[in-house]
């Protein structure tokens, strides 16, 4: 089965995104297909390079950034989501003037259309959040 997922919570506030990422991370390991992780509203801060939690706790970011290297996922933050919460990658930190980007490893940046796509694409579009 193809999966497309739609993560709407950040990363520390919520469980959805633990959620969101376990399920991934079963759904691959059963040979299943995850077509794209669409990070949306405060789920774009899972895309930020510049969290750092407790040494004794996850980071959820690294967790998704291994995962997408692993299995060469599709991790889109969506860019009006994003810039709204200051999350930038370099193309578009140097388009809007900023002097440094912050987006993780293996995410980037795209529109909301990404997201249409990933329910088109899918067989399922698996919601994690509000």
């Amino acid at each position: 089965m193809k999966f497309g997922i739609l993560v709407s919570e950040g990363p520390y506030t919520h469980q959805s995104s633990d959620s969101a990422y376990h399920f991934a991370k079963a759904a691959l390991e059963k040979g299943h297909e995850i077509f794209r992780v669409f990070f949306y509203h405060d789920g774009v801060n899972n895309g930020t390079r510049l969290g750092v939690p407790p040494q004794d706790d996850r980071n959820i970011t690294k967790l998704w950034s291994e995962l997408g290297e692993k299995y060469g996922l599709d991790l889109v933050v969506c860019i009006a989501a994003a810039q709204r919460r200051g999350l930038l990658d370099a193309d578009e930190a140097k388009r809007q003037g900023k002097d440094a980007d912050n987006i993780a490893p293996g995410f980037h940046i795209s529109g909301l259309g990404q997201l249409i796509e990933a329910g088109i694409q899918s067989d399922r579009l698996v919601v994690f959040g509000d």
